[in-house]
């Protein structure tokens, strides 16, 4: 029933929509209010959130509508607070600041709060910081009308650097209004300061509100980075069973890209156990079709398995990888994870460093020791071996063996190509 109420709001709004242009040359000013043109634009927004992606082209075009209604519409409707209230949430939504301050400049009746307004500018043009404090003091004198809610998200916007006091504007948005774009923006922040904090807790309840309430949200996607980086960033203290407490609410696709990404960035953070696990997942929820997510599991934990001795079954694995079936960049990690399983599993060489027999270390040492004790001081003291300060100096040859030197050269140009490698994908990350 609530699926079916609110797709026929949306066909009334969408409908609303076509006929505004027209009804802006005939109707008069009551009819088009900004506050209720500004309705409009809110259950849209929400609409999308919730999972209606069809809605976001409706929504550019009533933030362009509206933003000519307000231009043109009498000074007068200004008179009343909530058209004020929707001129300014309309620039905290998307909109043109610049129509804010035309409106603020033409207001000889004081009918805005220049607090607010100055604020507002000064944030929209990316000042914000500079009027953190400012904000945080308007947020409780509004929070009981209908700008209250913006307010605060934009207090924890700007509050980044003080975690705790964002949180709580976060929290305030959000019981102000539920269930709107609002509390999808304050939801999804509240995560990232979190992390940021290192609040494990805090982030976990976050992401798991998140997961029940905004799944189909064109933001959700970073979401799923930001529940990616928590898992891993903080594997020990968030446990297997938290995150499949958060991931049970996504269906098997979103749960299996998920896993994957869990995988994988903890395979390239040395986190073995977190990554073999997620791609196990990973796996299970592919069905075992040999299509690319069940080849980035096969990636992904055969990259876990190799400080294992299970490394020849690791090594195997990930020979039977596709390359048709990974990115490029899979594709680079795959070929990495080879390399660093072919150097485990190279047998010794037969032939070890040429040395030069006539001598060795504890011979010369031995011949010290005895020429001390024929010295002038031998009489009660023994002089203590001097020990060669390099290899030549004992008398090994200094020349390495040329297959053991090219071994050597070899695996270091490799491991250097993946240290390169992962280097890239943590800053890419």
């Amino acid at each position: 029933m609530a699926s079916t109420r609110h797709r026929l709001y949306l066909q009334t709004a969408i409908m609303l929509c076509m006929v505004l242009p027209g009804m802006a040359h005939a109707a008069d000013d009551d009819n088009l209010v900004p506050f209720q043109m500004l309705r409009s634009l809110q259950f849209v927004q929400d609409s999308v959130v919730l999972g209606d992606h069809s809605a976001a082209e409706m929504q550019r075009f009533l933030l362009g509508t509206i933003d000519q209604r307000l231009r043109t519409v009498d000074a007068s409707v200004f008179e009343d607070p909530r058209n004020v209230d929707a001129a300014l949430i309309y620039a905290m939504s998307g909109g043109n600041p610049a129509t804010l301050e035309w409106l603020v400049a033409k207001d000889v009746n004081g009918n805005f709060d220049n607090r607010v307004a100055d604020a507002l500018r000064k944030y929209l043009s990316g000042k914000g910081t500079l009027v953190a404090n400012s904000i945080a003091a308007m947020v409780p004198e509004y929070r009981d009308k209908k700008v209250g809610a913006y307010l605060a998200l934009i207090s924890g916007n700007v509050s980044a650097k003080e975690p705790v006091a964002a949180l709580k504007f976060y929290d305030w948005a959000r019981l102000m209004a539920p269930g709107t774009i609002v509390e999808e923006a304050a939801l999804r922040r509240s995560i990232s300061v979190s992390i940021e904090a290192g609040l494990v807790d805090k982030g976990l309840d976050y992401s798991n509100r998140y997961a029940r309430r905004f799944l189909h949200s064109p933001y959700a996607s970073q979401f799923a980075d930001l529940f990616v980086q928590l898992a891993v960033d903080h594997f020990g203290v968030v446990t297997e069973d938290d995150i499949n407490a958060t991931l049970v609410f996504m269906d098997t696709d979103r749960q299996r890209e998920v896993y994957l990404r869990i995988a994988r960035k903890a395979a390239i953070a040395g986190k073995n156990e977190l990554a073999r696990s997620a791609a196990e997942h990973a796996a299970t929820l592919s069905g075992g079709a040999k299509d690319p997510p069940e080849s980035l599991a096969s990636l992904y934990g055969g990259l876990a398995n190799i400080p294992t001795s299970d490394v020849g079954a690791a090594m195997q694995a990930i020979l039977d990888v596709p390359e048709e079936n990974l990115s490029p960049r899979d594709i680079a990690l795959r070929n990495a994870a080879r390399m660093i399983a072919e150097e485990v599993l190279r047998k010794p060489e037969a032939k070890s460093p040429a040395q030069d027999m006539s001598g060795n270390v504890a011979d010369i040492a031995k011949a010290q020791i005895a020429a001390g004790s024929q010295s002038p001081q031998a009489a009660g003291n023994v002089t203590r071996p001097t020990l060669p300060t390099n290899v030549a100096d004992a008398g090994v040859a200094s020349p390495m063996d040329p297959v053991f030197q090219t071994f050597v050269d070899g695996g270091r140009s490799k491991l250097a190509a993946i240290d390169k490698l992962l280097k890239e994908e943590s800053v890419s990350k």
